[in-house]
């Protein structure tokens, strides 16, 4: 790109659960928003961050539950799963390069913003950029692993006007993957 803006992926909207049209209007450009602010939050100025394509699918509980059980042997629904590209075997050398895809659920996702006393949008803007950060390596299964996640999550959710899903440097709980 020429200018002052720096590449970043393009990131995909797609929705499978009609419920998300009632339940959240704006989500196609606040996923956007989320996803952009989650890799500039991880990869400041720029260095290293990645470009591609990404995609944010708004889904139902049983899809997510479907996916959930097939890909990672738990048969139940949760808020958010991702999913890394492994890269495409045979793709042109001129294809975008794939970062992955984030799924999340809406029953899952509005009960626990309901459960928080959290706007859905703030919710959804979170997990959001929490997958983002799981298609770009970052985990939470040690605990310092943890706090930089969190830590990036919180800077990145800064940049959009929401406030930090955390209330302890302790993780009190983690999503989906």
């Amino acid at each position: 790109m020429s200018g002052d803006r720096k590449a970043t992926p393009r990131v995909a909207v797609l929705t499978r659960a009609a419920g998300w049209r009632r339940a959240l209007p704006g989500r196609v450009a606040l996923a956007r928003r989320a996803a952009r602010a989650a890799i500039d939050a991880a990869a400041p100025a720029g260095i290293g961050a990645p470009t591609g394509e990404l995609s944010v699918v708004f889904a139902d509980d049983a899809l997510v539950q479907r996916l959930n059980r097939d890909w990672r042997g738990k048969d139940k629904p949760t808020n958010v799963l991702s999913f890394p590209a492994t890269g495409a075997a045979g793709a042109p050398p001129q294809a975008p390069s794939q970062l992955g895809d984030v799924v999340i659920a809406l029953e899952t996702v509005a009960a626990e913003a309901r459960a928080e006393k959290k706007p859905l949008a703030h919710h959804v803007a979170h997990l959001v950029t929490h997958g983002v950060l799981h298609l770009l390596g970052h985990d939470h299964v040690r605990a310092a692993a943890a706090r930089r996640m969190e830590a990036i999550e919180v800077q990145a959710l800064a940049r959009l006007g929401v406030p930090g899903p955390y209330r302890s440097a302790r993780p009190r709980r983690k999503a989906g993957r």
